[in-house]
């Protein structure tokens, strides 16, 4: 992997989650396990794409990527593979329409891994941006609810039962989907055109996993270059001050780490892999 990459950091968590998508987005969003930040796919695709491109989310949840892009004045496309989230990201980008968006956004459901078959051919070669983000397991984030006598009630934290769900098909499975996935929408995006993946480090039996140098090494087995590594911050900044936003989920998975005298720190922080399309010569 090339070691002279420009890297940067993005102030993308100086409002919570919470204020990024209310009034924003539809009520139900909120159910999704795992959810792209918008002001990091604002500031991805206002960075990497002019008014009038075409962006694509091939793991699109709740349709984060083509609300920012409908709002950017840019057209989107995603792919969902559960149909429960499929509705919601319609319902997203039907609402981001009602607020003046004046984006075109389409949600197809299907596998993400076989996106250059599932849209229409017609985008073939057109694609500026593609923006997504893995699901890093079966249990992630999701809602709590303090019940009184009863502690804290976990619910909306898993994805479905389905074992065909990338977030159940564990690591080797994951990268080889990755693999296949990259390698098909890079048919779809135009010369010199950009894919950015959200992801993070994992841990595994208390060692932690170099998830996000795994896909950069998988994005460039697909025929991609790889471009930049930034860092999108899930902290705010105050002055020379991190304001925390760690989930209830993420402080608890630090507790039970040091409870059993594992080491450990609240992620602050996501990388950005980037890679590009490089026109044949």
């Amino acid at each position: 992997m090339p070691t002279d990459l420009p890297l940067s950091v993005w102030r993308s968590a100086q409002r919570n989650a919470r204020a990024q998508r209310v009034g924003r987005y539809v009520e139900l969003s909120g159910t999704h396990p795992a959810r792209m930040l918008p002001a990091i796919a604002a500031r991805a695709i206002a960075t990497y794409t002019q008014p009038g491109d075409l962006v694509l989310d091939p793991l699109c949840g709740i349709g984060t990527t083509l609300v920012e892009a409908v709002h950017l004045g840019r057209d989107a496309i995603g792919v969902e593979y559960e149909q429960t989230w499929a509705d919601v990201a319609s319902g997203n980008v039907a609402h981001a329409r009602t607020q003046g968006a004046t984006g075109h956004g389409e949600i197809i459901c299907g596998d993400g891994r076989h996106t250059a078959g599932l849209v229409d051919p017609a985008v073939r070669g057109l694609v500026a941006l593609v923006l997504t983000s893995p699901p890093y397991g079966p249990s992630l984030h999701g809602q709590v609810k303090a019940v009184p006598g009863q502690g804290v009630r976990k619910s909306h934290d898993r994805y479905s039962t389905d074992p065909a769900n990338l977030a159940h098909v564990g690591l080797a499975g994951l990268l080889d989907a990755m693999r296949v996935m990259l390698t098909g929408v890079a048919i779809l995006l135009r010369p010199g055109g950009m894919v950015v993946m959200t992801v993070r480090p994992w841990w595994r039996n208390g060692r932690l996993i170099d998830l996000p140098g795994m896909l950069a090494r998988t994005g460039e087995a697909a025929g991609l270059v790889l471009y930049e590594r930034n860092v999108a911050l899930l902290c705010g900044l105050r002055d020379d001050q991190l304001v925390p936003r760690a989930s209830f989920f993420a402080l608890e998975q630090v507790r039970k780490a040091r409870a059993r005298g594992v080491p450990r720190l609240v992620t602050g922080h996501e990388d950005l892999i980037t890679w590009r399309k490089v026109p044949k010569q």
